[in-house]
């Protein structure tokens, strides 16, 4: 398995232009709430389901298996980058839960959401001028959040 430093130096090989950054920042996070949303609005077992209805918020769905995985995964590569990721999950689910008080279904905001921000993410590679890092290996999916999480912990001085 590649360090967590080889990921991250070949994720940011593709990333280079200042304008694929920036939309980087905006429609990495937009894709992660975003896919997590529609996740969360297909429908789960129903001991989830009576959970979600004791609760009366749907914390078991889809998305947050989706999201623990991630976490999981994260923690194999750096357990300190894997708790910035697990802060960044609890956002994402707070977020979702917004967005499900909006008066539209879950799903189709969080579809318009998925396909702007992924049409922004193409938008970043063409000023780029290379195609993005997944296109090589689909685990580099998994990396763009934790190559933004990377630049909060330089920023804040936290080892990787």
């Amino acid at each position: 398995m590649k360090s967590v430093d080889r990921w991250l130096a070949e994720y940011g090989a593709s990333h280079q232009n200042a304008a694929n950054k920036r939309l980087h920042w905006i429609c990495v996070p937009v894709i992660v709430v975003s896919l997590v949303g529609l996740l969360s609005a297909l429908p789960v077992p129903g001991l989830f389901r009576e959970l979600e209805l004791h609760l009366g918020w749907p914390v078991l769905n889809w998305g947050t298996l989706i999201l623990a995985l991630g976490v999981a995964y994260y923690l194999l590569l750096s357990w300190t980058l894997a708790l910035g990721m697990a802060l960044f999950s609890v956002i994402v689910l707070l977020l979702v839960h917004g967005l499900g008080q909006l008066p539209w279904p879950l799903w189709s905001v969080c579809l318009v959401l998925f396909a702007l921000a992924w049409v922004g993410q193409f938008i970043g590679h063409h000023y780029e001028g290379k195609r993005p890092s997944f296109f090589t290996d689909i685990q580099f999916l998994m990396i763009g959040p934790l190559w933004l999480m990377s630049f909060v912990y330089r920023k804040l001085g936290i080892p990787l």
